[in-house]
């Protein structure tokens, strides 16, 4: 896929030099065609690095997506400059009139707070119910999974005994899901988090429908019956070398953390991460973009209003 992001930003760099097509804004206004707007509310500490992840996956189609990262107002990042957040980023009050194909709302590292104790609860659950009306797909990671489940249908999480940290195996619960096309029957996820959800609490809700989970890391994939909203409870977006900085840093500051299980060879953190979550990633947001986006949105971007 042809991903329009902005010239100067970071990603750009990274990408152009793993042959992902990235296509310059002055070009993208001479193509009679109109790009997917997917909108990402990046509540990453580490904004460039999931810029940088989201743009590779969402730049592996032959559709042409038009990126706008936001973030919020009611709490500013202590972990990247503000000249980068000026340069690159709104905030809600800049976009909240219009309208977007798609929405991706990521993860943050907020999960041991209660919801209603997190700085920007409020400006989150103003954004989600914003959602309903002028997104046509809302795709929620990690935290904001949690979040999303919490805030629509009441679905608690709870405290898992010790942090879930590493890659684990995946099956499909719903087989014939189009978000899963072209899946293996088992698939690797990584998962870094310290709270879950529960099964039972999401069988009750009849919107809801699970659609791959683990039998480690638990449920991992939600959806609704349209796919109006899509709820992912891992990092399938994670680098190579993601949950190794994480160890590397929570070693850093003295806490107490176990080795990321399955994920260097024999364990030993002095080998090199052995990836094999990469290829599901590009399918996951591949087809996300092409049964969930692409194929039902309206032509005229503007009917997303009328199609709640």
């Amino acid at each position: 896929m042809p991903i329009r992001i902005p010239n100067d930003l970071p990603a750009v760099k990274t990408l152009l030099n793993e042959n992902i097509f990235v296509m310059h804004e002055q070009r993208a206004l001479t193509q009679d065609i109109r790009p997917l707007k997917i909108l990402v509310l990046n509540l990453m500490p580490n904004k460039i690095a999931t810029e940088t992840q989201l743009s590779r996956l969402l730049g592996n189609t032959p559709l042409q997506v038009e990126l706008e990262l936001i973030h919020t107002s009611s709490y500013h990042s202590k972990n990247t400059s503000s000249e980068h957040l000026l340069a690159f980023y709104k905030t809600f009050e800049d976009v909240k009139e219009q309208t977007f194909d798609g929405m991706i709302i990521t993860g943050a590292p907020v999960e041991k707070m209660e919801f209603e104790e997190v700085e920007y609860w409020d400006e989150l659950c103003e954004i989600m119910e914003w959602t309903k009306t002028h997104v046509h797909s809302t795709f929620h990671i990690c935290w904001g999974a949690q979040a999303g489940l919490y805030y629509h249908y009441g679905i608690n999480k709870y405290s898992l005994d010790s942090k879930l940290f590493g890659v684990f195996e995946h099956t499909a619960d719903y087989k014939n899901s189009m978000l899963l096309r072209g899946f293996d029957d088992k698939f690797f996820v990584p998962h870094s988090r310290h709270t879950t959800v529960k099964r039972e609490d999401i069988e009750k809700v009849d919107a809801l429908k699970i659609v791959a989970s683990s039998e480690k890391a638990g449920i991992y994939a939600v959806l609704t019956e349209n796919g109006k909203q899509v709820f992912i409870t891992g990092h399938s977006e994670y680098d190579a070398n993601t949950l190794h900085d994480e160890y590397m840093r929570d070693l850093s500051k003295g806490e107490s953390i176990d080795v990321p299980e399955n994920y260097y060879p024999d364990d030993n953190p002095e080998k090199s991460p052995l990836v094999k979550w990469r290829s599901h990633a590009h399918l996951l947001y591949s087809n996300w973009l092409n049964y969930f986006v692409y194929q039902t949105t309206p032509f005229d971007i503007n009917e997303i209003k009328n199609n709640k």
